[in-house]
């Protein structure tokens, strides 16, 4: 049973030394995500599972001592996947992909404790209906859950995007915003794959998998932060 999801963005910008002098720009997403944590632990979950975008290659489970690494992008800082779990950090696990690396350094920086923890990559070759049914089959096994869903909106909000500039980007943010902000899975569920691939959308697939899971468990959202100030769009929710 789904109890709670927090839905944050995943560039590594996110962790200050990666911005270093601009890391002052994050302030306000970083401390949504901060809060969004903690609305999964006030949830009392018996599992975590976080969630979040990769290549195909790295796509798939990961489990508790999984380690992750900043140093590709220029500073020395590594992360556990469940640092403070039994056994966590134990030689020879998988690498994390960088989404899941930058979910493992905010569940250390809130200092997680509340539950054990999992993860999951999805691809962008997880379709809709493969997102849902996971979700789904996550929510119907026994205990609590709670996911930490990560990825980025839109990157092509600005003439200087990743993506550059599409004028169907910020329409397809606000779409997804009001979803989370009403927690409503059926219109996450109707995200369109291919739209969003058209415009780089990296939290398609985790979201579909937060629709799936939260089907029939009544839970409200709240929108915590929604800014593009990359031309990337950043949300940050609670469903809980």
């Amino acid at each position: 049973m789904l109890v709670a999801a927090a839905v944050c963005p995943c560039p590594p910008l996110l962790v200050p030394e990666v911005a270093a002098g601009a890391a002052a720009e994050m302030d306000q997403a970083r401390a949504a995500c901060y809060d969004a944590v903690a609305v999964l632990a006030a949830a009392r979950p018996d599992r975590l599972l976080v969630v979040g975008p990769a290549e195909p290659a790295e796509s798939g489970a990961y489990p508790a001592g999984s380690p992750g690494s900043l140093r590709g992008f220029g500073v020395a800082l590594d992360v556990t996947l469940g640092a403070g779990e039994r056994g966590a950090g134990e030689p020879g696990a998988r690498p994390l992909p960088p989404s899941l690396t930058v979910g493992a350094w905010l569940l250390e920086r809130t200092g997680w404790r509340a539950a054990p923890v999992a993860a999951l990559a999805l691809s962008d070759r997880d379709g809709p209906a493969d997102c849902l049914a996971t979700g789904r089959e996550l929510a119907a096994e026994d205990g609590r859950l709670a996911l930490l869903v990560l990825g980025d909106g839109s990157a092509c909000r600005t003439e200087k995007a990743p993506g550059a500039f599409d004028d169907r980007a910020a329409p397809f943010d606000r779409a997804v915003a009001d979803a989370l902000s009403g927690a409503d899975p059926r219109a996450l569920a109707d995200l369109d794959p291919v739209l969003a691939r058209q415009l780089h959308v990296a939290g398609r697939p985790g979201w579909q998998l937060l629709a799936g899971a939260a089907e029939g468990a009544d839970l409200a959202g709240r929108l915590l932060h929604d800014e593009a100030p990359y031309g990337v769009g950043y949300l940050v929710a609670t469903w809980s």
